[in-house]
């Protein structure tokens, strides 16, 4: 795959659509495939698509980590600085060594459960 892979959306969808069709109506694999497909959709018609291609080779890179924007030994801790107005929609959080997201909501801040890597990772089971 080239390190600079471009999205081609009438090709994506094209293949989408060929594969949905050799799926039975109403199946769960032919609902999963229209709902790729409205998602991709969705962030042409929002004009996001640069953003979402950023995304998609940041998480291709082998090399892309999680930038965590602060750490905090409590809850407590984190909830007051997200509410003190300095938090930005996405940014990621540490609190006593785990992951969390500031998501807006309408009128507010808040924060959500989002395990980092190294949280998933120290959960794959030993071989």
């Amino acid at each position: 795959m080239s390190k600079d892979p471009e999205i081609d959306v009438e090709d994506v969808l094209a293949v989408l659509s060929d594969v949905t069709l050799r799926h039975e109506k109403g199946s769960r694999e032919w609902k999963a495939l229209q709902l790729a497909a409205f998602c991709l959709t969705y962030v042409r018609h929002i004009d996001k698509l640069e953003d979402f291609a950023t995304y998609y080779r940041e998480m291709l890179d082998p090399n892309f980590k999680i930038k965590v924007e602060r750490d905090f030994a409590t809850r407590a801790e984190a909830d007051a600085w997200v509410q003190s107005g300095e938090a930005k929609h996405r940014m990621h959080l540490r609190i006593d060594g785990k992951g969390f997201l500031v998501v807006q909501l309408p009128g507010r801040l808040t924060l959500m459960v989002a395990p980092l890597p190294e949280e998933l990772n120290a959960e794959e089971p030993e071989e």
